[in-house]
């Protein structure tokens, strides 16, 4: 990037945040993300502190024709909160999250991660449907549609939006619902960060809480057979309050499993009840009872403590690589696959989950969102994860073959949110049978394709022509 000395000192001084430049006392922490694989320097990076700040930034990129990254507050699994060279338009110092009183209604920051949502809509026995780690940033998740323990009861977490506000690529701060800019709003839910800066949500929260039955069952992974078996039969039939994930990874070193079978590969059945506490533990006791697991521990808790329960897995700084598949139904030729893997996992950091979806995902109209596979059962996401630069190669190799062999078995598509950089020509399968309607909304925000450090859509050329704004002056 290109630009005059005073093109960057009058952007740093009309901020409220702050603009940091290569070499600049703190330039390495800001460029620091949570997948220590990306190492990407940026030119600037803008800290941003109020929705002007990103006007003028992306005006700023507009003039200067620089290559733009946005970050959120969480993960950036693929990398794509910095870019090499560019502007990085960063929000995670805006971290708000407000109510008013007597309403259901939550609006977040960009920046805010699932744990400063939780912890405000839990006050009134509230949340929104958002995903399984509270480092997460709300941005990023919902842009991708975004999906969890309580998902099956209350839809993906882009069903609860209720509007956001958008700095689109003219530099025009604009508001987005079913009323205002309807095709953007539409947009907005699904397909990434394609369309404009996202400065705040605003989510319809649902009934939750303070408690919820949630825990793990540990079963060694020489049972697999029986138990993903035994899985694939419960999900199919579970209620909308049911959620239930299959884990496989080494047993982590939990009080309630024996110190002799920590780190021992296993298959582990995470489970979260969110309906009438009686009736769960119904539902629930077939679950306790199945097999011969090394260890229970499910009951009833706060649904803030479940939705941290895996932090200590996700920590920062370690180098993560992950794939992901979606699968309408679960087959024993998968569960060879998986377990087969799980068998050599390159990393006692690793696991695989396969993740549980339908029930009110599903019931909703697939055209309602530009998320695509409302009608897949489950998703599986290749969680590799490793400490070492020098094991890149071959915890790389793993999860690639175990991606490979799962794909026969697999609908073609993939969840945007765990894409890794190498997935980023994945567009068709990000986007589905939505790509052509995102693409002609994408020129009309988007014509010169500003935001393109993402799974990318690329401007449509006849909705370019006919809906690109004037020149500016």
């Amino acid at each position: 990037m290109r630009v005059d000395r005073p093109a960057i000192e009058a952007l740093a001084s009309s901020m409220q945040g702050s603009l940091i430049e290569k070499d600049a006392p703190g330039y390495d922490a800001a460029r620091q993300v949570w997948n220590a694989m990306v190492d990407r320097r940026p030119a600037l990076i803008a800290r941003c502190a109020t929705p002007d700040d990103v006007v003028r930034c992306v005006e700023f990129a507009r003039r200067n024709r620089a290559l733009t990254s946005i970050r959120g507050g969480g993960h950036h699994i693929a990398g794509n909160a910095l870019c090499e060279g560019g502007l990085t338009i960063d929000l995670s110092g805006m971290r708000g999250v407000r109510m008013t009183s007597g309403s259901t209604r939550v609006v977040v920051e960009a920046g805010a991660t699932l744990a400063d949502l939780d912890a405000m809509t839990q006050k009134r026995a509230l949340a929104v449907p958002v995903g399984i780690n509270s480092t997460t940033g709300v941005a990023g998740l919902t842009l991708g549609a975004g999906f969890g323990w309580i998902s099956r009861k209350h839809g993906l977490t882009v069903d609860r939006l209720v509007s956001a506000e958008v700095v689109t690529a003219s530099g025009d701060r604009v508001h987005a619902s079913e009323r205002e800019n309807a095709d953007l709003f539409w947009a907005l839910r699904g397909g990434g960060g394609n369309f404009g800066v996202v400065t705040s949500f605003e989510f319809d929260a649902v009934p939750l809480g303070p408690e919820v039955i949630a825990g793990l069952i540990v079963h060694p992974l020489e049972h697999g057979d029986d138990v993903l078996d035994f899985y694939s039969r419960v999900t199919q039939s579970a209620p909308d309050e049911l959620t239930v994930w299959a884990v496989l990874r080494g047993a982590p070193p939990l009080p309630f499993l024996p110190a002799e079978v920590h780190g021992k590969p296993s298959i582990i059945l995470a489970v979260c009840w969110v309906g009438d506490p009686k009736d769960g533990e119904a539902v629930i006791a077939p679950l306790r009872e199945h097999g011969r697991p090394y260890g229970v521990h499910v009951g009833p808790m706060p649904y803030v403590a479940w939705q941290q329960a895996f932090d200590p897995l996700l920590t920062p700084g370690a180098r993560n690589y992950w794939k992901t598949h979606y699968f309408q139904a679960l087959s024993r030729g998968l569960w060879d696959v998986l377990v087969d893997h799980a068998k050599r996992m390159p990393s006692p950091l690793c696991e695989v989950f396969v993740g549980q979806l339908g029930g009110a995902v599903a019931r909703i109209p697939k055209d309602a969102t530009a998320y695509a596979y409302r009608s897949v059962g489950y998703a599986m996401n290749v969680h590799t994860r490793w400490e070492r630069a020098e094991d890149d190669a071959r915890c790389i190799a793993w999860a690639r073959s175990l991606f490979q062999g799962a794909a026969p078995f697999a609908t073609g598509g993939g969840y945007l949110n765990f894409m890794p950089e190498d997935d980023m020509g994945r567009v068709s399968a990000a986007y589905g049978e939505h790509l052509p309607r995102l693409a002609q909304i994408k020129a009309k925000y988007d014509p010169e394709n500003l935001f393109r450090v993402n799974v990318n859509i690329t401007p449509a050329k006849t909705a370019r022509r006919e809906a690109a704004p004037p020149p500016r002056p």
